[in-house]
């Protein structure tokens, strides 16, 4: 859990800024803990469902038995993805540094084409049906207001 997303959402932002702080207005820095502190969440509640509900990880060297239909995933397919954004942005709050939204589009970008053109494909190969009807009625990157109960 911690070589890719402590790489991408921590790591990285480091070397990118040291982590020393600009200068903004005081309580927009406090508002970048919210998706800071929401993204740490979401990835180890995450990270726990694929050990316990998939029965395997997240890294396509060690891969789930189960599709992850449950806790988070019911709500939205890609929620590493969408929590380690949301950790850089929030430091980019957090520290007034705008090369860390930057940073956060690339990495969004770089996400969701790993996402489309592997995770997608090899999802389907390995789940089939079930994949195609959870993929159809959660969406990947925006949460959904009520969980999937499929």
């Amino acid at each position: 859990m911690a070589l890719a997303p402590g790489t991408v959402a921590g790591l990285v932002p480091w070397l990118l800024t040291g982590w020393h702080a600009g200068h903004w207005w005081p309580p927009l820095r406090v508002i970048g803990l919210v998706p800071l502190l929401a993204g740490a969440w979401v990835l180890v509640h995450a990270f726990a469902r694929f050990v316990r509900d998939g029965l395997g990880t997240p890294a396509p060297v060690a891969p789930t038995e189960h599709l992850v239909v449950t806790g988070i995933y019911r709500y939205v397919r890609n929620p590493m993805y969408v929590a380690v954004v949301a950790a850089i942005a929030g430091q980019a709050l957090l520290l007034a540094r705008p090369v860390l939204v930057v940073y956060a589009l690339v990495a969004l970008v770089v996400m969701g084409a790993f996402a489309r053109w592997y995770e997608e494909p090899t999802l389907a190969g390995r789940f089939g049906a079930e994949y195609a009807r959870y993929r159809h009625a959660v969406p990947g990157w925006w949460p959904r207001v009520r969980p999937w109960r499929g």
